[in-house]
């Protein structure tokens, strides 16, 4: 009895030495991970575009639509009935080329009554001017009175104004007689006509034979803000962009598809409507194949002018304040995260366009831009574009596929190890 109390203070102390010897080895290694891990970590890998100043294109897209580059309605100079229609719906016709043809019966009577008119008036001038002739003789002598040679040479005269106007009922009639023949005032494509043989029509009636559309070339007109144009002009003044005379103006059509033929800004109306604040502008494109047709929606591509000195940056390495001030996250010289302020001035297809914050030979940070923070210590690599078609998501997806993808091959050990033991059982 007396040993087993000497033992036990013994073993208590044995015990609690080996515990508290145990704790400080599982403890000491649990501690120095996480500072190693910490050491040995690397700088995080980021990917940068070099920023290089270039003469950038000023590119506005604006909505509008296209119409005709002329139209002619045309109607009746002349009343009649309708004969002949002279031309196929739809079909192109050429400037003087006969339309429609009127009953001229009437027309072609007047005509010849008038040159009848002619006839007479230069048969009574050849009378007098005779008779004028002989008097004329015949007052040298004093055979006739002065006067009546006088009253003479007044009625040859009258008779050469009513000759003159006998001859201009002529040209009056032939004109008339034209009108029976309607013709194209214009060259283009021909409308719907709901005028055919056996109407009765009147001279310039409401409602138009047909209307004709030049489409070659074709206007498109935009309507652009005045806000906008304001912006514009004040740029033009200070001089941060240069705009050329002949202002390209592309086309993107319906489809999403681009015009391939450029076309020129022709005008900008001198007044802002009032209810749309917008002034519209026109311009003019080549339309030979008349893929362009009128009231068809558009959006136009305007380049408004050249913006020296500028920089293309990647719309993914731009973000913005709450205030709405554009920053870039840069690589300085020490490797460290620098957020810069910069100024944009639009886009450029995926790019925004920044006139205002860079420097030749900066290091932009387009890739990884959401692990980082300012001051960190980074590694910088050159930014690889994704291809066309394929964002960074859709890239980070498609592995994901392929692992899910693998889980399905193990479901045949199942029915393999199955088959095997059925063999085994029938062996």
């Amino acid at each position: 009895m007396m040993s087993a109390k000497l033992w036990a203070p013994a073993l208590t102390a044995c015990a609690l030495a080996t515990s508290i010897a145990l704790v400080g080895c599982s403890k000491d290694p649990k501690d120095a991970e996480p500072a190693a891990a910490a050491q040995q970590m690397p700088p995080t890998e980021v990917g940068v575009i070099v920023a290089q100043p270039q003469a950038v294109e000023k590119i506005v897209e604006l909505t509008g639509r296209t119409s005709p580059y002329e139209v002619s309605e045309v109607r009746p100079q002349a009343n009649g009935v309708v004969l002949k229609r002279l031309f196929a719906e739809g079909s192109y016709v050429r400037e003087g080329q006969p339309l429609f043809e009127i009953d001229s019966s009437i027309y072609r009577a007047n005509l010849d009554s008038s040159k009848a008119e002619v006839l007479r008036a230069k048969a009574n001038l050849n009378t007098l001017e005779i008779k004028t002739n002989r008097y004329k003789q015949l007052v040298g002598i004093n055979a006739v009175s002065k006067q009546e040679y006088d009253d003479l040479v007044g009625q040859v005269n009258l008779a050469k104004a009513e000759l003159a106007a006998a001859e201009a009922a002529v040209r009056n009639a032939q004109i008339n007689l034209g009108y029976s023949t309607v013709r194209s005032p214009i060259s283009g494509q021909s409308s719907r006509s709901t005028f055919t043989a056996g109407a009765l029509v009147t001279a310039s009636q409401a409602e138009p034979l047909v209307t004709i559309r030049r489409l070659d070339p074709i206007y498109v007109d935009i309507n652009q803000s005045s806000a906008e144009m304001i912006r514009l002009r004040q740029e033009l003044s200070k001089g941060t962009i240069d705009r050329s005379n002949n202002t390209k103006v592309r086309l993107k059509l319906e489809d999403g598809s681009f015009y391939n033929i450029e076309g020129n800004l022709a005008f900008s109306d001198a007044s802002v409507n009032p209810d749309t604040g917008t002034v519209t502008l026109r311009a003019v494109f080549s339309n030979p194949n008349h893929l362009l047709l009128p009231g068809m929606f558009a959006n136009a591509q305007i380049v408004e002018g050249v913006i020296p000195n500028a920089y293309l940056v990647p719309q993914a390495a731009v973000t913005r304040t709450p205030t709405g001030q554009a920053t870039a996250m840069l690589v300085n010289a020490k490797g460290l995260v620098e957020v810069r302020n910069i100024d944009t001035a639009g886009t450029q297809g995926p790019n925004w366009i920044v006139t205002k914050g860079l420097t030749t030979g900066d290091k932009i940070i387009v890739d990884g831009v959401a692990k980082i923070k300012p001051e960190q210590q980074v590694t910088a690599k050159p930014y690889q574009a994704p291809p066309a078609g394929q964002t960074p998501s859709n890239a980070q997806a498609a592995p994901k596929a392929d692992t899910a993808a693998k889980p399905a091959e193990p479901a045949k050990q199942p029915n393999a190890q199955k088959t095997e033991q059925q063999a085994t059982s029938t062996t």
